[in-house]
């Protein structure tokens, strides 16, 4: 797909997490609350954000959905200046796109809001059969992608991915993650020798990701943490920016050793 070198620019509710891409009319803010409802067990609740006076999810106004403790915001279609600019981006024929956004995600909170916003997407999804774009792992999800992703609980392979591609360094192939940038964490890559079986790799940074996750935060570089439920040892080697695909990454680069290895030496 073609792929433009910058991002539109954030609206006012900030940098989205799905842009949903559709040809047709939209749905009503009354079908998505009804689809959550019989999907979700709701009642997911509905409201404009403040400083919004048109009525509930039209001419691009942004909504303020909340399930239980949890929020997020989205918009059944944004501006077509907005609309044009990502389908320019993204390389996709649709002439209408919404978008949802996160709330402010805490350590405690971070893997339900996420998880949630993914509910609305996946509900964007379904009623416009159109096409969902994950900023964060740069995956596109028609709906049949998204009915093999119920979403019932939290699993952090359907809010992150692992790619392998080609590194800068002689000898080597680089692996990182794409998605902790949802938590509000920095993304993890790492440099293994080349002609390594990449999927053992992939399963431990995964489970490392996770873990990263669970714990709500992530070592300084030059310091060493101990993950005894992967029995392993992790050391933050540097800190960097890189973009991909036009998206900036934050990146730390770890690499990590068992600790029976670490007991013997």
């Amino acid at each position: 797909m073609k792929i433009r070198r910058k991002l539109p620019k954030p609206s006012r509710a900030g940098r989205p997490l799905y842009l949903i891409g559709y040809s047709f009319t939209p749905p009503t803010c009354s079908d998505l609350q009804s689809w959550f409802d019989l999907e979700y067990g709701g009642p997911i609740r509905l409201r404009n954000e403040p400083g919004e006076s048109t009525h509930l999810g039209q001419d691009s106004s942004a909504v303020l959905a909340s399930h239980g403790p949890w929020s997020a915001s989205f918009r059944i279609s944004i501006s077509s200046a907005e609309a044009n600019e990502w389908r320019d981006r993204l390389g996709w024929g649709h002439s209408h796109a919404g978008q949802v956004v996160a709330t402010s995600t805490s350590p405690g909170n971070a893997c339900d809001q996420i998880l949630f916003a993914a509910r609305l997407a996946k509900g964007l999804t379904l009623l416009t059969d159109g096409t969902a774009y994950d900023v964060s792992t740069q995956a596109y999800l028609n709906p049949s992608d998204w009915k093999d992703l119920p979403l019932e609980q939290f699993r952090i392979s359907d809010h992150l991915r692992i790619e392998q591609a080609e590194a800068d360094r002689a000898g080597h192939d680089w692996f990182l993650t794409l998605g902790l940038a949802k938590f509000g964490l920095e993304e993890l890559e790492t440099f293994t020798p080349a002609g390594l079986p990449s999927q053992p790799i992939i399963e431990r940074l995964t489970e490392i990701a996770q873990e990263t996750l669970r714990l709500g935060h992530q070592p300084k570089v030059g310091t060493r943490v101990t993950m005894p439920s992967l029995g392993l040892s992790i050391q933050v080697v540097r800190h960097r920016n890189v973009a991909r695909a036009g998206i900036p990454l934050l990146l730390r680069e770890i690499a990590w050793h068992s600790l029976a290895e670490r007991d013997q030496s």
